[in-house]
């Protein structure tokens, strides 16, 4: 595996450092043209190599500052929107990852909460590896009691790893099975531990899932018991840590919003800096609520559904 290793290395340093050809590093390494190419793509996937376009669209840069100002945002990060969907999970998580590896340098961060979700798993291997001791990760929600590599344990794990620091986890399923059960739960020492180091934390890194097959909150998260069905009739758009939330970003009245084992939108206010990376145009709806509310600080977004957010949001103060 280390000579393995290496070859990638030398490749990838022929090809984008010497500008050699494919076919040039294939003869002079001893290797066909295919497997240099097949290396290449591994140096990309793994993030030894990242290719970074010192450029931005003007389009974005004019939403970025229209989002600041319309919305009260702090910062606004726009990237193109890609030509295929399943690409914005990719695309988002490395511009979020970049962000956050800058806020970490330029800010004093002592605890990061985060959530869970494909944008955030491709966050975590675009942040700078670093020795962060003192900095405590921390998940914002229970997890799912089915294993995926998206669950919040992992997601926490990954960036505690990827940062040197601390991690704990919030022990608990997402949802209890009744309002009491969770009240039980959290009423526990260590709950309220974990509850108190959920409010001192300086960031949280989330995202927000609409009611779509897409969520995959939908498809692997909700309880046997609540139908999708039930969360639009009480006017549901999406969720942010697990609490579903009406088109203003007020929790809707559903039973589940008080089984949830995470903060609720009045403590996530509270946390000084709020990262909300999303995108797809099946999110607008909910983008625009938690904008509304003003549960985000700094939006990570892709251009077509921050300007589908930003419509819905200024049509809400219209009304």
């Amino acid at each position: 595996m280390a000579d393995e290793d290496q070859v990638v290395v030398r490749v990838a340093w022929l090809y984008y450092m010497e500008g050699l050809t494919q076919d040039a590093i294939a003869t002079k390494l001893g290797l066909t043209r295919l497997r240099v190419n097949r290396l290449l793509g591994e140096a990309r996937e793994s993030g030894l190599v990242s290719i970074k376009i010192n450029s931005r669209h003007e389009s974005c840069l004019r939403l970025e500052e229209e989002l600041r100002t319309v919305c009260g945002l702090r910062e606004a990060v726009i990237i193109p929107t890609p030509g295929s969907a399943d690409l914005i999970p990719a695309l988002l998580g490395r511009t979020t990852g970049e962000y956050l590896s800058r806020h970490l340098e330029t800010h004093r961060v002592r605890g990061i909460g985060v959530g869970w979700g494909a944008t955030l798993r491709e966050t975590i291997r675009h942040v700078t590896p670093g020795e962060w001791p003192n900095l405590h990760v921390n998940s914002m929600m229970g997890g799912l009691t089915r294993g995926l590599e998206i669950n919040t344990f992992e997601t926490a794990s990954a960036l505690a790893s990827r940062l040197g620091a601390q991690c704990s986890y919030l022990a608990a399923p997402l949802y209890a099975g009744s309002a009491k059960s969770r009240d039980t739960i959290v009423s526990q020492d260590v709950f309220k531990d974990a509850f108190g180091q959920i409010s001192a934390n300086d960031v949280a890194l989330l995202s927000v899932g609409d009611l779509s097959t897409r969520s995959l909150l939908v498809r692997y998260g909700l309880p046997k018991d609540v139908p999708v069905a039930e969360l639009r009739q009480a006017k549901a758009v999406g969720d942010i840590v697990g609490q579903f939330l009406d088109r203003h970003g007020k929790p809707v009245k559903h039973a589940l919003n008080q089984r949830v084992v995470a903060p609720s939108t009045q403590e996530l206010a509270k946390i000084p800096t709020v990262i909300v990376a999303s995108g797809g145009e099946n999110k607008a709806p909910i983008i625009a609520a938690v904008l509304w509310a003003k549960l985000v600080s700094v939006l990570i977004c892709d251009e077509q559904a921050a300007r589908a957010a930003l419509k819905l949001y200024e049509a809400l103060g219209e009304r």
